[in-house]
């Protein structure tokens, strides 16, 4: 059985596991470099499992192909937003499109405000639940 230990968000591979160090972030980039997968950092300040659309931070890293370039941006967003949500995604261009092969986060806010379950009533007997990020509570700019 799996467990959330302290109602972290869990999005993307690795979420359940405690945060990765920078090592095992490096052998990641090594694994997905080695399948010619592209790299790219992304942030963001509301985790909605319905935002896929993270920030970009800087350019995908098509023609990149050392892993210590991408970890020195990981750690430029980390240094530019300490804050907020950062993630790494790998592209793999296999099927002829840029699918999303891989993601996983390498850095959350100290304090994860979480989600709450809105519970509609609607015409008849329908109920409609809606999730609600808390971190949408304030202005984007204000929330961490």
């Amino acid at each position: 059985m799996m467990t959330n230990q302290g109602n972290r968000v869990t999005q993307g591979q690795f979420s359940f596991l405690p945060d990765l160090t920078d090592a095992q972030i490096t052998a990641q980039i090594k694994y997905a470099l080695g399948k010619d997968w592209a790299l790219s950092v992304e942030y963001t300040d509301d985790p909605h499992p319905r935002n896929t659309y993270w920030e970009m931070f800087g350019n995908p890293m098509f023609d990149l192909k050392d892993p210590a370039g991408i970890l020195l941006e990981v750690n430029n967003c980390r240094k530019t937003y300490p804050n907020h949500y950062i993630r790494v995604i790998a592209f793999s261009a296999v099927r002829g499109v840029e699918s999303v092969t891989m993601s996983y986060i390498v850095n959350r806010p100290k304090k994860e405000p979480g989600f709450s379950l809105v519970r509609q009533e609607t015409e008849g007997r329908c109920i409609r639940y809606t999730i609600h990020s808390y971190a949408t509570d304030k202005p984007e700019g204000e929330r961490y």
